[in-house]
């Protein structure tokens, strides 16, 4: 059977290390997806096979990278991320008071030449440099000793990541400058110049990046972070007529939970007694507080506001909104972009080739360098290593996937699937269903005109009888429409419904049918007495159909659908933005046209059944174009499925919610805007990380080789690399962070 599982990994810190956690991964017999997350220090993983978690998680740990089962404790890392910067914190303090007396020792005998005429008379120069010596080693061994431990078994393993490359790098500039120190003959008179500093500040910089990495990167999760904690770990359950303290993970449906004033709900339920209003933000991104009342739901995560509530639960643990929200943001955060996959092939060969550029930067000096040849090579050499660490490349995409998607539920709008991020922003055409979806989906019964020879209340009674049978909308307006004028409905038998066309049945020995004039001309019943009537009715937007009673046309029935309040504005905004906007719909042409005139739909694709949607799709998919379609009816699911992207509006059935790649979950139409604007920006924004990430290792890295030495004279100090290498993924983190105020 196959099996998605999300593994936890630790010490994953560049580009490189997820893509050698994605090869280790992949490699496994029975896999068939991979998709290795920085940013959230995950992985998924689709598959099968005996004894596959075990199999997964041991290939992972062969490859150097500790790794288990994620739970939701690994999403909501910001204690953790507080706990990891403030060590790094400390580390970098450690390492910044032992590397200063080494930086002053040695540059500010460059900056002022007195310092070192200073240095020269009271310590003297071998003095100087035996302190640098210790304090440069205290570094290394301290606050920097992980780039070792972590990058040279990785350098043996033949998968070198940054950590390699800060710890080859360092220790060149290092161990060069003991030999100095230590065995001078060694090394002709002029390259016998030490490089203490260059190691130590290294150190101390790209510690200062991590730190602000670390920082950064508990923001960029932040979102997930809320959600989870919205739970609350406690409830007040009534237990023999007592209010006791119940664990949440101990609750069970039927259970009845006292929720007083300003708690948050524990599980979803329904309002047994008591009145109240109810802060649901946190699931439709809506400010307004809702008021609720003996009867009506409540989800979980929700705050009471100013009453007391007694609810019954319904559902809890894993089977509440607010898990299956979180599950949602989860799998899109651990979602692995299109555009991502061209960054994961250049990073896995990234380090491995800085390295053969290194090595090709040293002997190209070494073979026609300048004099101190030696000295000017492991400058370049070691420049190259630290500048082009591969971190921000790594983290161009995931951060800010991070921070859209959750920036996206704080708004009421959930990516279920990641890549509709990208699909979303390369959309050509919205298309939206009617029902529901632009209009209110609670249609009201306008007119009821009654055929000569028939009785107006007798055939609303048999009309109604036989739409009580149904769910449609359409048929619930109906029914109440009879029930205000207080008529009494009998049963009906043999009902049958046939799909977007209408509804059968017997009432009291008399067959009936209700639908469109579709199913009127199959059944071989005349309708013209009502045509200039349904003409009229149609042109006014509403919905017409018609009732048979023993073969006969009975009346002619219209009905209204309130259009949402907010529908032309979204709709004009979307066409603001260049995409196309159709309304597909199985009403009549009259009616659809009506409507769309009303809502500035640019296109109507008019009477089509719900088998027809997917078609209607299809053809406007032709000639590559990209097509999204909005929809919330259970008759939407295939055509959700078959467009590029499917939204679907979160008050609808789980059906088409299932069958979505986004969902609306306060059945505001104005999320599709949001959505769309959301993708855009975070396209935007993935862009703009990738163009820096690349754009400064391909100018930097030939810079710090030392092609501007022969025209300008100038040449990359190692200590500026670490500075530039470390503001990189710094500039990258923040521009992500910059999604939270979309």
């Amino acid at each position: 059977m196959t099996r998605t599982v999300t593994l936890s990994i630790e010490k994953m810190h560049c580009g490189s290390c997820v893509g050698r956690v994605d090869r280790a991964l992949a490699a496994v017999p029975g896999v068939d997806e991979v998709s290795v997350n920085l940013a959230t220090e995950t992985a998924v993983v689709t598959g099968q096979g005996s004894g596959f978690v075990s199999t997964l998680i041991g290939a992972v740990e062969a490859a150097g990278y500790p790794a288990h089962v994620a739970e939701d404790a690994d999403f909501d890392k910001q204690d953790q991320r507080d706990a990891e910067a403030a060590a790094l914190n400390r580390r970098v303090l450690i390492a910044a008071v032992l590397a200063l007396p080494v930086f002053i020792l040695e540059m500010g005998g460059h900056m002022v030449p007195a310092f070192h005429h200073l240095v020269h008379q009271t310590i003297g120069q071998q003095t100087s440099w035996v302190i640098q010596a210790a304090l440069t080693t205290m570094v290394l061994v301290g606050p920097g000793r992980s780039f070792y431990t972590q990058g040279l078994p990785a350098l043996m393993r033949g998968a070198p990541d940054m950590n390699s490359l800060v710890a080859v790098g360092t220790l060149a500039a290092y161990l060069y400058s003991m030999t100095v120190l230590f065995v001078p003959d060694a090394l002709p008179a002029e390259a016998r110049v030490v490089y203490f500093e260059a190691a130590a500040v290294i150190v101390v910089l790209i510690l200062v990046g991590r730190w602000l990495e670390a920082r950064a990167k508990g923001k960029t999760g932040a979102a997930i972070g809320t959600l989870l904690r919205l739970q609350p770990k406690t409830a007040q359950v009534m237990r023999n007529g007592e209010a006791i303290d119940v664990a949440v993970a101990k609750l069970v449906p039927g259970d009845l939970i006292l929720l007083r004033p300003g708690e948050s709900a524990p599980v979803d339920g329904v309002v047994k007694e008591g009145e109240s209003i109810v802060d649901e933000s946190m699931l439709t991104g809506e400010p307004m507080p809702v008021p609720k009342a003996p009867g009506d739901a409540i989800t979980g995560g929700t705050v009471n506001g100013n009453g007391s509530l007694t609810l019954q639960a319904t559902r809890v643990g894993k089977d509440t909104v607010l898990a299956g929200i979180v599950r949602m943001v989860q799998e899109a955060q651990g979602a692995k972009l299109p555009i991502q996959a061209l960054v994961d092939r250049v990073t896995l060969w990234f380090v491995p080739a800085v390295l053969i550029i290194a090595a090709a930067t040293v002997l190209v000096w070494l073979a026609v360098g300048p004099q101190p040849v030696l000295s000017y090579a492991l400058v370049a050499g070691v420049s190259v290593l630290i500048i082009a660490c591969p971190c921000a490349m790594g983290l161009a995409t995931p951060t800010s996937i991070m921070v859209a998607t959750g920036r996206a539920a704080e708004r009421g709008v959930l990516f279920r699937k990641g890549d509709a991020l990208q699909s979303l922003a390369e959309v050509d055409v919205i298309a939206f269903d009617k029902t529901g979806t632009l209009t209110e989906g609670q249609p009201e019964m306008q007119h009821f005109l009654a055929a000569d020879g028939f009785d107006r209340s007798a055939v609303l009674t048999l009309v109604a009888a036989v739409e009580a049978r149904a769910e449609h909308p359409v048929a619930r307006a109906i029914v109440s429409a009879a029930q205000r004028e207080g008529l009494v409905l009998p049963e009906a038998e043999r009902v049958t419904a046939q799909n977007g066309l209408g509804i059968s049945g017997q009432v009291a020995g008399q067959p009936v049918i209700v639908g469109s004039d579709r199913l009127m001309g199959d059944v071989g019943v005349d309708i013209s007495v009502f045509s200039a009537a349904a003409s009229k009715a149609a042109s006014k937007g509403e919905t017409v159909f018609f009732a048979a009673v023993a073969g006969n046309v009975a009346a002619m029935i219209t009905v209204v659908d309130r259009i949402k309040p907010n529908a032309k504005e979204v709709i004009g905004g979307l066409q603001a933005q260049g995409l196309h906007t159709v309304m597909i719909t199985g009403d009549k042409a009259e009616t659809a046209e009506a409507i769309a005139q009303q809502i500035g739909v640019s296109d109507v694709i008019a009477g089509v059944l719900p088998r027809g949607k997917v078609e209607a799709i299809e053809k406007l998919q032709a000639g590559g174009r990209k097509v999204a379609f909005v929809g919330d009816g259970i008759n939407d699911g295939p055509a959700l499925a078959a467009a590029d992207i499917g939204i679907a509006i979160g008050t609808g059935t789980d059906v088409a919610i299932q069958s979505a790649d986004v969902v609306l979950m306060s059945g505001d139409l104005q999320g599709v805007g949001t959505a769309q604007h959301i993708s855009a920006c975070a396209m935007r924004n993935i862009r703009q990380n990738l163009f820096w990430a690349f754009g400064y290792n391909t100018a930097l890295i030939p810079v710090a080789a030392g092609v501007l030495f022969a025209p300008l004279g100038l040449l990359l100090s190692p200590v500026l690399a670490a500075g530039a290498m470390a503001l990189s993924s710094v500039f990258v983190l923040t521009n992500a962070l910059r999604l939270r105020r979309v």
